[in-house]
């Protein structure tokens, strides 16, 4: 029996991964944690380890090439751990029995009734029983029955509909065939493994083929035994169905729940409910469960991602090379996701920017007198590092910008702890480390770990724990040059606080123009949860405690 090895499940939020090697090739006998191949996703390189022993039958990823999770990486056959040989489903692997028969039959009947096995098949009665349903899950209650006797049924269509105390399921059916008779009625509480229903279905078995033989008296002699062989050889060749009938354990398991409204929602659109993941209590699936699948399908068949949204057409690049020398370089596994994740954030959050300049004439002069003390401290004053703990006093006074949403559930998750992310430029791209608690750290404490964590994400020491977990996030450009911009919201934070350079501008004081140093802020907020006015209190408490430092410990 040939199966399919899939790429598996890497940990939260990895959807895809890059192949860097692959380990086996086609014909290779493969054992249980055996390195298949090597993979890199955006957060490390992974050794993917065999769970079965067997032999590969294809490959179906090559090096350098990306990959879902769950997409097919291997076909394989399975090896009997403890025979050593290929499992198999077909029965007549092995002669079950001899054909004990008498030696005169004459060879013109053994040619009729050749014939007669290819052609003709037997009615089977099989019993459908109730299939599992899930751990510790026992009976079920028949909720409606779909089908009556003497209904014509065809395969994976619902039979009946039943309730535990988990979920409320449809249940299909694994074969077509002719109900002879209904063991059950609405109402009744039904175990697992009880027969629900009688089916006759037309597929002959091989067991039933072998008696046939038998009954209508094939010679016992090994060149009719030959015959008999290439007769079940043509049987094949014909396409007539010889296989075994199902038993109970071959019914699929009810792994995750969902309304009978759900999956008809998902017939409807074309979803196979057994292949989407349940978010709800117990697994159970539901309407935004679908849509997310759905989605995902939808994304797989686009050539490429970029947050393209459904219906618009993606165009096509022109061949650059017509106007001159180019060269291509792939995408760092940082810039994809990178890319991935502003597009997203883009695509799902209405982003609006608020503008405002504050006068840091003043906090400069504060900055520079006490800069050696920050460095004897181990770390660098910066304006960032002042700005972590403002920020985190602002989150406080206005703590809608300390929230997420929950747009399947329509909550707004509100948050008691305050970690800062910080933008970092790398030679890998853009990556956000957090600054953990900056509400309960001074000035001078901030400073450093903003350094210290500066340097680890330069030198690509920055772990995945250091980049999660943050509320708002920080991004400072002034020390490239600029005088505004408008940076993107890092999802699923709600708002980002964009840095450009300061610099002397005459400012109206007391009846004439001065020279101060001003600094310009971008505010860019997540639009479903912070209005406008909000957002411009929010900014200006930022300004003001810039100019006026008492008001961190008056309000903040």
């Amino acid at each position: 029996m040939i199966l399919e090895f899939k790429l598996p499940e890497l940990g939260e939020n990895i959807e895809q991964a890059d192949i860097v090697k692959v380990m086996v090739s086609e014909g290779d006998k493969v054992e249980v944690d055996q390195i298949l191949l090597e993979i890199e996703t955006d957060k490390a390189t992974v050794e993917v380890p065999a769970e079965f022993n067997g032999v590969v039958k294809s490959v179906k990823a090559k090096e350098g090439e990306t990959l879902k999770i769950g997409d097919v990486v291997f076909t394989y056959e399975e090896i009997d751990e403890n025979s050593g040989s290929k499992k198999s489903d077909e029965k007549n692997d092995k002669p079950d029995e001899q054909f004990d028969v008498a030696e005169n039959v004459k060879s013109e009947k053994i040619e009729e009734n050749k014939i007669e096995v290819n052609q003709d098949k037997t009615n089977e009665i099989i019993e459908f029983k109730m299939p599992e349903l899930g751990e510790n899950i026992e009976s079920a209650q028949v909720i409606k029955l779909y089908v009556k006797k003497g209904d014509k049924i065809e395969k994976d269509q619902v039979i009946l509909e039943i309730e535990t105390d988990k979920a409320t399921v449809e249940v299909p059916s694994e074969i077509s065939g002719i109900v002879k008779e209904v063991k059950i009625k609405e109402g009744d509480n039904v175990k697992v493994g009880s027969t629900v229903l009688l089916l006759e279905t037309k597929e002959q078995t091989v067991e039933t083929a072998k008696k046939e033989i038998i009954k209508e008296g094939f010679p016992k002699t090994e060149e009719n035994k030959s015959e008999i062989k290439t007769d079940m050889e043509i049987s094949e060749e014909r396409k007539t169905v010889i296989r075994d009938v199902p038993n109970k354990k071959e019914f699929p398991k009810i792994i995750a729940p969902a309304s009978p409204s759900v999956r008809r929602f998902a017939r409807e659109i074309g979803v196979d409910i057994n292949e989407v993941n349940g978010t709800g209590p117990g697994g159970r699936i539901s309407v935004e469960d679908i849509k997310r699948f759905a989605k995902t399908i939808n994304e797989k068949i686009r050539t490429g991602d970029g947050g393209i949204p459904i219906g618009i057409k993606r165009e096509k690049l022109p061949d650059f090379s017509k106007w001159g020398n180019i060269r291509k370089e792939a995408m760092s596994n940082v810039r994809k996701k990178t890319a991935e994740h502003l597009s997203y954030a883009w695509t799902t959050i209405p982003h609006v920017t608020q503008f405002d300049k504050a006068d840091i004439t003043e906090l400069e002069k504060m900055r520079k007198q006490f800069a050696k003390k920050a460095e004897a401290a181990g770390g660098k004053l910066t304006v960032t590092a002042i700005l972590l703990k403002i920020v985190s006093s602002a989150l406080k006074v206005f703590p809608q910008f300390n929230t997420s949403i929950d747009m399947d559930t329509k909550e707004i998750i509100y948050k008691d702890y305050f970690n800062i992310g910080i933008a970092v430029d790398t030679e890998q791209g853009l990556i956000v480390p957090v600054v953990k608690e900056a509400d309960k750290k001074n000035i001078l404490q901030l400073a450093k770990e903003l350094t210290d964590i500066s340097v680890k994400a330069r030198n690509k020491k920055v772990t995945i724990e250091d980049m999660q977990g943050g509320c708002f996030t920080i991004s400072n450009l002034g020390g490239i040059g600029g005088t505004a911009f408008t940076p993107i919201v890092n999802s699923p934070e709600v708002a980002i606080l964009g840095v450009s350079r300061g610099s002397y501008e005459p400012v109206f004081v007391d009846g004439e123009f001065v020279p101060r140093m001003m600094l310009p802020l971008s505010l860019s907020y997540d639009h479903r949860i912070i209005d406008g006015a909000d957002a411009a209190r929010f900014l200006r408490w930022i300004v003001e405690a810039i100019e006026q430092p008492f008001l961190l410990s008056l309000e903040g």
